[in-house]
């Protein structure tokens, strides 16, 4: 539900300025309201802050709802009136000096706040509601926890405000969100205060994304990545690292996401880049932080007696994920300094994950079997990958893909810093994967890859596009096997009846059997049936998402193949514009997971790993360049 406020002639001001109206000529709500082609905005009526606001980055005066709720209730009375411009709060016991004073002029919001005494000095918060728009705030975070300016609000699926300071060179934000029982974040502006008497921030509209060669700025069908590519970018309010969302888990089996699209990432503003964001998250990591997907974590805001969310074993994908987004960082950054203060840390990650199996397999293998029938149905571990409601297990083809990926990295890594013996140990082991990559996970009988093989030799292959899609993205397959796998895919993939691209991708074409089917609750697509038909579509069983479509999209690219690329991104594209993968639904679920008709079946409501996707633009342009 949305809790926009519209501001009403009926609506009473403490003590509106008489002289005010007069000298506009105009009612109430058209002084305390402005909109330009990038800023909608109302202006709190009651006292400093805003009641309403909206921004379109690309400037084409297209609004959505405002995500901006009710703060709460100052226990002051102000006086608002409209003087040259500016709305003007001032204490009702003190109507001639302003505490605070706002405005808003084509793409720049203002607020400026004015110490008066102590008693006067009140900090201005904006809240937001995240099933309208999933608030972010992007910086450095200060030894106090807060976030320096200057610093990034975005605002998923409208655009991004750069906030600067001026009267304070020290100014921070305090920065918080919550999930349960209400959702909220909310951003906070520090009042002016004895030592700053006076303090202005300017917040400016942005559109940050990377430029396209050959993407004219026009062209409507790229709307959507210009508008979202910095949505897969969440601060977490209270952990301080990139996570699901700024109120949900963080994960670090998915930090690779983020680094990938922060090395292409412009500028967020002036001393802050998304690589920088990286590396603050990888030093929380290498610092000892626990993240879902690593043994001791317990959910964000879970009650205190919760137990370990995810169980005894870190997740395959964990520390190639970690490894990669190290690599994104350095290379992109050009920071030999931070690898060579840090290797020691990466290199505990390359050999925890290196460590030799007893069957003498190159392959990462998860303690998990993985077999059809042993996963209980009380949940008590989860299995090998991100993919935590699918029975992967011992040998994991997405895991082992990654890690490959992972490790030629670290020999880079390993190279840079004058390590040759664990550069050619690394490369050693990459190249040994590759090897045993395609007898391992290839299924003869369907021509593509299964998605992992249990301990007892079985390889349970549900037809998975994206495990298929990195194997081909990567390397891992190449020519003539390559192209066939993903041809079977397609194939595939039509006629099961899959058509709808607006919806993003299924994670798997056929129905995961209850006995590969590790959460058996209705809810999240475990099924009654032996076959899996009754859970299918939902949730990870079949459920379509954005999440990992990228890789589908980035093979067949990779592969030449621009038109069938091309009618999964440019739907997508235009989902992402309207905002297709987040908010709620009318049954009370969320739109990150769908069924294939596009019934809801989410619940993070605003989950990063659908604006991965986007990345498959820059694999488009890079095919584009190579064509003749």
């Amino acid at each position: 539900m949305s809790c926009r406020i519209t501001l009403r002639a009926s609506l009473t001001l403490v003590a509106l300025s008489a002289a005010a109206l007069a000298h506009a000529q105009s009612p109430a709500p058209n002084l305390l309201a402005n909109e330009t082609p990038s800023i909608r905005v109302a202006f709190d009526a009651r006292q400093p802050g805003l009641s309403a606001l909206s921004v379109d980055s690309l400037q084409h005066s297209s609004f959505r709802a405002s995500p901006i709720v009710d703060a709460g209730r100052s226990p002051d009375q102000y006086t608002v009136s409209v003087r040259d411009g500016w709305i003007s709060y001032a204490l009702s016991t003190d109507p001639g000096h302003p505490v605070w004073e706002m405005r808003c002029d084509a793409n720049t919001l203002r607020m400026r706040s004015f110490f008066r005494s102590s008693a006067a000095s009140r900090d201005l918060t904006l809240k937001f509601d995240p099933n309208v728009a999933h608030a972010t705030l992007l910086g450095h975070v200060t030894p106090k926890g807060d976030v320096a300016l200057p610093a990034v609000l975005h605002l998923p699926g409208m655009g991004s405000l750069r906030i600067f300071a001026a009267g304070d060179s020290a100014a921070a934000l305090h920065y918080d969100a919550r999930r349960d029982p209400v959702a909220f974040v909310t951003v906070t502006f520090p009042a002016a205060t004895a030592a700053h008497r006076s303090l202005d921030y300017t917040l400016e509209t942005a559109a940050i994304y990377p430029a396209i060669p050959g993407m004219l700025a026009n062209d409507a069908r790229f709307d959507g990545f210009r508008r979202d590519f910095l949505d897969v970018f969440q601060q977490h309010a209270e952990l301080h690292v990139l996570a699901n969302h700024a109120a949900s888990d963080p994960c670090a089996f998915t930090v690779y996401e983020y680094a990938d699209m922060a090395r292409y990432t412009p500028e967020l503003v002036k001393g802050l880049t998304a690589l920088d964001l990286v590396r603050d998250t990888l030093d929380r990591y290498l610092g000892g932080f626990l993240a879902y997907g690593m043994p001791g974590y317990k959910m964000f805001d879970a009650p205190a007696a919760s137990s370990d969310s995810t169980g005894p074993y870190v997740f395959l994908d964990v520390y190639p994920s970690l490894l990669i987004s190290a690599y994104d960082y350095v290379d992109g950054a050009h920071d030999e300094h931070w690898l060579r203060q840090n290797y020691k840390g990466l290199r505990k990650w390359a050999d925890s994950m290196t460590v030799g199996n007893a069957d003498g397999s190159p392959l990462l293998e998860y303690p998990v079997s993985g077999n059809s029938g042993t996963w209980p149905e009380k949940i008590a571990v989860r299995p090998s990958n991100w993919w935590d409601t699918i029975g992967f297990g011992h040998q994991d083809a997405y895991a082992n893909a990654l890690a490959y990926r992972a490790l030629r990295s670290m020999a880079a890594l390993a190279d840079r810093v004058g390590e040759t013996a664990d550069a050619k140990k690394y490369r050693q082991r990459a190249q040994q994967i590759h090897e045993a990559y395609a007898p391992a996970f290839l299924d003869p009988s369907a021509g593509v890859l299964a998605g992992w093989r249990s301990a007892d030799g079985q390889r349970h292959n549900y037809y998975f596009p994206f495990v298929n899609g990195i194997a081909v993205r990567y390397g891992l397959i190449n020519g003539e096997q390559a192209r066939q796998a993903m041809d079977k895919i397609l194939l595939k993939m039509d006629s099961v009846g899959y058509r709808n691209f607006t919806l993003g991708l299924p994670g798997n074409l056929v129905p995961i059997r209850r006995a590969d089917y590790v959460d058996l609750d209705p809810r999240f697509g475990g099924p009654v049936k032996e076959d899996g038909s009754d859970g299918f579509e939902k949730y990870e069983n079949g459920g379509a998402t954005a999440c990992f479509a990228y890789f589908t999209m980035a093979a067949l690219y990779q592969l030449g193949e621009k038109d069938q690329a091309d009618k999964m991104l440019m739907p997508m594209l235009e989902a992402f514009e309207r905002q297709g993968f987040s908010g709620r639904a009318a049954n009370g679920l969320t739109n990150d997971w769908k069924d294939w008709q596009g019934g809801a079946h989410g619940y993070e409501g605003f989950l990063v790993d659908n604006y991965y996707a986007l990345l498959a633009v820059l694999d488009r342009a890079s095919m584009m360049e190579k064509m003749p």
